[in-house]
């Protein structure tokens, strides 16, 4: 989730001023025509079926057909439509020359170039979707709507902010908390106006309609393709590609005017946070090329619609002049998605604002129990003060560990342990081998971690694989698990030190209280020489007993950090 949230910092970190600022440079830097792209003349509306409009020509045209249904053996009506079809065929060819064969129902050479030039205009917006839509819809369209529904997204982020709720409430528990943000959620969706549900139920359905176009089966219609004799060019039947022509023509005749250019803007932003970390990375340069790129491909498809009358081919191919586009559904579920995503930002907002205070908590204890002494955080780790390192699970529990061992382990409690692991007659062997098996953990413990920091480091193992993957040209995904797999083995690490420590703090605990006698279970037994060792006064006694407070203490801090760090 760490690593999440540095890929989407873009988004995130631009207020809404900001955004506001960059949609308004598109749209004056903006030379997209508003000119609709699927053409609606009259020429294509439907005839009625065959049959109707045969029944219906005056009877004139019944006697011509029906002598001509002598001499060609063919019904009357079947005539008809064979005439029917044939002046649609030679309108196509009027209007686009070389793209259909009527007589053979052969799409041509120049049907197959615009297909391909289609889909190299899908494929932009196929990129642009996978990076945002695909990806995070419910963060696209909470961004979509900050640009939309700008007093709607003020309010919900104003009064949804847990400080301000327990600035509010200073005395409410957890749970009523989050109720409250919760209602105060509702309450803000509650008076959403028409004019913003129709801009978004607009958006969305145009990225819909974007959407099912950039993930057309193109491939299949071009590789329908092959050499045809009979015109000595590439040529396919229309009726063996009729369902992806027909599903095609759909698309198109539903995606009418272009895209909005908040809804392209929105898009942008999430293209351009890809290359955000890149050295010399400018929003303004890199949204312009977007644009241009955008301005480009939506040309190729208005293009495409004008030079390819789909709607008549489709009428010649299936000879069924009452055939139209239908409109693709979509975009309905926008608000579901964007309530969900402001209920799942507010339990993420009060998770990490319960973290922190956790956290603030646990400085405080650390403060007493260390002393004082501030925590030396270890280099290159995700923090506060350096929120561009490595997000690595067990960072903390390692920083308090190495700030434990300077600051208590080695001036206080090795005082104690020492003289024991050197003079202590164990009655036992194995006890005697559990205390320096877990003593000499204990005395490496800040050797371990200064070694895990050097690896982590930027000239280390962990960190030039992690420099290495966060560089790397692959697609986000894939990027991010790269990334996911290199701290997941860092963590790894970090958790072996941490667990390491915690199990010889057990070990000493028992052993050390069983050298003062109070092992019931008879597994750890007092020493021969104890009381040499603690000489005619009590404090070497005293400081076994603390050293085992210190170490009960210890592991107490270590659960808190693991009880904090996974959310419990």
């Amino acid at each position: 989730m760490a690593e999440r949230g540095h890929f989407d910092r873009l988004v995130a970190g631009l207020s809404l001023d900001e955004r506001q600022n960059l949609l308004d440079r598109l749209k004056g830097q903006s030379s997209i025509s508003n000119d609709p792209l699927y053409s609606k003349e009259e020429e294509f509306a439907p005839s009625a079926d065959i049959e109707s409009e045969y029944k219906n020509l005056p009877w004139y045209y019944h006697l011509w057909y029906t002598v001509l249904s002598f001499f060609k053996a063919k019904p009357p009506v079947k005539i008809f439509e064979d005439r029917q079809v044939a002046v649609l065929g030679y309108k196509i060819d009027e209007k686009s020359p070389g793209l259909y064969n009527f007589q053979k129902d052969l799409l041509l050479p120049a049907f197959q170039r615009q297909i391909i030039r289609l889909k190299e205009a899908a494929r932009f917006f196929y990129s642009a979707l996978d990076i945002s839509v695909n990806r995070d819809k419910g963060s696209f369209f909470a961004f979509l709507g900050s640009l939309e529904m700008a007093e709607i997204h003020r309010r919900l982020n104003a009064e949804t902010d847990p400080n301000y709720i327990v600035e509010k409430n200073p005395d409410t528990p957890e749970m009523d908390l989050r109720q409250i943000a919760f209602r105060a959620m509702d309450e803000s969706l509650a008076v959403i106006t028409d004019e913003y549900r129709n801009l978004m139920y607009f958006d969305a359905r145009t990225l819909n309609c974007l959407k099912e176009l950039s993930s057309f089966l193109f491939d299949r219609v071009i590789m329908a393709f092959g050499h045809n004799i009979l015109i000595n060019g590439e040529a396919c039947s229309a009726s063996m590609v009729r369902e992806l022509l027909e599903s095609l023509n759909n698309i198109l005749h539903s995606l009418l005017v272009v895209p909005p250019i908040t809804l392209l803007g929105s898009l942008f932003v999430f293209i351009s946070q890809e290359r955000s970390d890149e050295p010399g990375f400018d929003i303004n340069r890199e949204m312009r090329g977007l644009l241009i790129k955008a301005e480009e491909y939506i040309e190729v498809i208005r293009d495409f619609n004008k030079q390819v009358p789909l709607t008549w081919i489709i009428r010649c191919s299936t000879r069924d002049m009452a055939y139209s586009p239908r409109h693709i559904s979509g975009g309905e579920d926008w608000f579901i998605v964007y309530r969900d995503y402001w209920k799942r930002r507010i339990e993420t907002l009060f998770s990490e604002f319960m973290k922190d205070r956790h956290y603030r908590d646990l400085l405080n204890t650390f403060r007493y129990f260390l002393k004082g002494t501030s925590l030396k955080i270890l280099g290159n780790t995700q923090s506060e003060s350096n929120p561009d390192g490595l997000p690595i699970k067990g960072a903390f529990a390692l920083s308090f560990l190495l700030t434990f061992y300077s600051v208590v382990f080695m001036p206080e409690i090795n005082k104690i342990l020492r003289p024991i692991l050197i003079d202590g007659e164990f009655q036992r062997k194995e006890n005697r081998s559990e205390f320096a098996e877990s003593y000499n953990n204990l005395i490496k413990l800040e050797d371990d971690i200064k070694k895990f920091e050097q690896d982590i480091s930027p000239m280390g193992d962990y960190g030039k694989r992690y420099t290495q993957v966060r560089q790397d040209m692959s697609m986000l995904p894939i990027k991010r698990r790269k990334i996911q797999l290199v701290l997941e083995d860092a963590s790894k690490d970090a958790l072996k030190i941490h667990e390491q420590a915690r199990d010889a703090s057990k070990s000493m605990v028992n052993i050390l209280n069983g050298i003062l006698g109070r092992d019931s279970r008879g597994r750890y037994d007092t020493l021969t020489n104890l009381t040499r060792l603690a000489g005619k006064g009590t404090a070497f006694l005293s400081g076994i007993e603390e050293t085992i407070q210190q170490f009960q203490r210890l592991m107490s801090i270590l659960d808190d950090i693991d009880a904090m760090e996974s959310g419990r």
